[in-house]
């Protein structure tokens, strides 16, 4: 069986004011451990998806930056062996 390096499939949005996508996916590459980073919108919505083993740390930064929401933490590692996520 494959082993899964970055375990927990991270997705949400972010509401703010003034938001920056080019400035959140460096902050999640200077400072998270993961892969699979897409971080897209403009100044008022972001999405985030992102694959990483500290889902926490993505959610506390991301609430830092606005309102979080439509949150989705997904076990990898249990849907690759048959299991819900």
């Amino acid at each position: 069986m494959e082993s899964i390096e970055f375990r927990y499939d991270t997705q949400l949005l972010i509401e703010g004011d003034e938001l920056d996508d080019y400035a959140i996916r460096e902050y999640f590459n200077e400072n998270l451990i993961g892969d699979s980073l897409i971080a897209v919108g403009d100044e008022e919505l972001v999405k985030i998806h992102f694959h990483t083993n500290e889902p926490w740390k993505v959610l506390e930064y991301c609430a830092s930056l606005g309102e979080i929401y439509d949150i989705v933490v997904e076990d990898m590692d249990r849907q690759s062996r048959g299991l819900k996520g």
